[in-house]
């Protein structure tokens, strides 16, 4: 089987994400990217990964600084997200473009205002997978505050919808829920 590029990029489109941007202090200017491939890797010792394109600028400053921040972006953050999701700007307008703000924790590491969360990262491995760099990294600190995600879903911006609730495993409620009307999976 052979998946076209076009293809393969729609498909990943169905798996929803929610939206991070990935900080760090360069030369004292806040750098930053908008990341969701973004994941927790291990409880114990608390690791994290992201993915970054190496031709990002982000790239080389990872690399260079070996810590960063994970900034769990709220729903009321889009502005930021797109903002450090251009690939052709400097960061000395994020709170004009996009409301951004920032704080610095003991390591000199920023931290976005208003995010979900927040974790500061230490750099454990880089290992290279195709045109990306795969960071995992150690989770140092966490702070959290309660709101609502921004989430990324077929390309375009979301929000989070109410709980749903459980199918039993023998409804018949005329198909309802059951599966029985979903549409097939295909093969291309």
């Amino acid at each position: 089987m052979s998946v076209k590029p076009v293809e393969f990029r729609k498909a990943l489109g169905y798996f929803a994400t929610g939206i991070t941007v990935i900080t760090l202090d360069y030369e004292g200017e806040v750098q930053g990217m908008t990341a969701n491939a973004f994941t927790s890797v291990s409880l114990d010792p608390m690791l994290v990964l992201v993915c970054v394109d190496q031709r990002a600028r982000t790239h080389a400053h990872l690399h260079a600084k070996k810590r960063f921040g994970v900034n769990v972006l709220a729903q009321n953050q889009r502005a930021i997200s797109e903002y450090y999701a251009r690939p052709a700007r400097t960061h000395d307008r994020a709170a004009e473009e996009a409301g951004a703000a920032f704080e610095h924790t003991r390591h000199g590491t920023p931290v976005l205002c208003g995010a979900l969360a927040y974790l500061e990262c230490r750099l454990h491995t880089a290992q290279d997978a195709g045109d990306h760099t795969i960071f995992i990294a150690e989770v140092e600190e966490a702070m959290l505050r309660e709101g609502q995600p921004l989430l990324y879903f077929q390309s375009q911006y979301r929000g989070i919808g109410p709980p749903v609730e459980p199918v039993p495993a023998d409804s018949s409620d005329s198909g309802k829920n059951t599966g029985a009307s979903a549409p097939s999976l295909r093969r291309r």
